[in-house]
């Protein structure tokens, strides 16, 4: 019986998370959980599952719930929180040594100098959950450790792929929420139209992987049917292939080294299907190149980016501002900074607050042009 500790339950990974602990009622128990807020169906999850730990970001005095995400109990912590509320969750689990399944992207995205040496220092070990991450771990035969001359990261394109970026101005969030291949949360739909996600997976997998920003490329695979490739100094390239679902490398955080059956089916080699593979014209995707470049300079950067990211994102969905503003909140928030050396980690949360009341300005200057 593993014993499973997991934020953000009422998201979508969270939501997956669970439908496999019911599945597997013999092999996984709840014994923590948490989320953003106290709602009716939080109440019902803690209802059903009777977790020893339990709590609501909103009703904490800090705002976050570290102290049950890490239940004594628990043999491993999922972080499904999402946003930057997750890197607490992170830096909790890793600091106690425990092993954390990690499907919060702004961990590592605005936190990674503190994340990656603390648990170097506990020995906690980092599962990849994001789909390209695993696949990457997979193809390096679950050693994140082993020599690569490349890792390749796909991208679907999501539904505005093949348009120039300034031709998006009146696409609605109806329009952006139809991702063509994926099933997810509002943000980080938007955050796959813009390309924005992607540039956050290749900012993890340079801190998860150890492996130089120039040896990470980002290609388009419209079918999202192979999930990233792992080029080896031979010339072989490794791949790992899927229908588009989360469910594998969900289900693979909790069973490895172990692979279980799961409730997918395979993919279908009776029928003709292509594979395609198209390069990522970083013209179409301006937010892609900014986001990774805020990941390379380092420092407050990112943690900066993502906040603006964040504001942006639903001030789009919340109809304030148009599809294409988003860069222009992102832009106007970045260039206000300066890149260096990571801050202290009790700086990244105050600096995450004063870009986001930047970005919002820059929302409200926008909404009354």
């Amino acid at each position: 019986m593993k014993n499973i500790a997991l934020a953000g339950c009422c998201g979508s990974i969270g939501r997956q998370v669970l439908d496999i602990v019911r599945r597997n009622p013999d092999k996984y128990r709840i014994v923590s959980l948490t989320t953003r807020r106290n709602t009716p169906e939080f109440q019902a999850l803690v209802e059903e599952f009777r977790p020893i730990c339990s709590a609501a970001e909103e009703n904490s005095p800090d705002g976050v719930a570290e102290e049950e995400f890490t239940c004594d109990e628990a043999d491993i912590c999922f972080n499904a929180a999402g946003g930057f509320a997750g890197f607490a969750y992170s830096l909790e689990a890793v600091h106690s040594g425990k092993t954390l399944a990690l499907a919060n992207k702004e961990s590592l995205v605005c936190g990674a100098d503190y994340i990656i040496p603390a648990a170097n220092w506990s020995g906690s070990e980092i599962i990849p959950v994001d789909s390209e991450h695993s696949a990457i771990w997979q193809c390096m035969h679950f050693s994140k450790s082993t020599p690569v001359k490349e890792l390749v990261l796909t991208a679907s394109g999501g539904p505005f792929r093949g348009r120039d970026f300034a031709t998006l101005e009146n696409v609605t969030p109806a329009e952006a929420l139809k991702h063509p291949t994926w099933k997810m949360g509002r943000k980080i739909t938007v955050d796959s139209a813009t390309l924005v996600n992607k540039a956050y997976e290749v900012i993890e997998a340079h801190a998860l992987f150890g492996v130089p920003y120039d040896s990470i490329k980002t290609v388009l695979q419209p079918q999202s049917v192979i999930h990233s490739l792992v080029g080896y100094e031979d010339g072989a390239y490794l791949a790992q292939m899927s229908i588009p679902s989360m469910e594998v490398p969900i289900q693979l955080a909790l069973t490895y080294p172990d692979r279980c059956p799961t409730s997918l089916t395979g993919l279908d080699f009776t029928r003709p299907f292509s594979l395609d593979f198209e390069p990522l014209n970083p013209a179409d995707y301006p937010l892609y190149s900014l986001a990774l470049a805020c990941g390379k300079a380092g420092g407050m950067l990112p943690c900066i980016f993502n906040a603006a990211d964040e504001v942006a994102v639903q001030a789009f969905l919340d109809g304030r501002i148009s599809f294409t503003d988003i860069l222009s909140v992102c832009e106007s928030v970045a260039a206000g900074y300066l890149s260096g050396p990571a801050p202290e980690e009790q700086v990244l949360p105050l600096a995450d607050a004063e870009a986001r009341a930047k970005a919002q300005e820059a929302v409200r200057r926008i909404s009354r042009a």
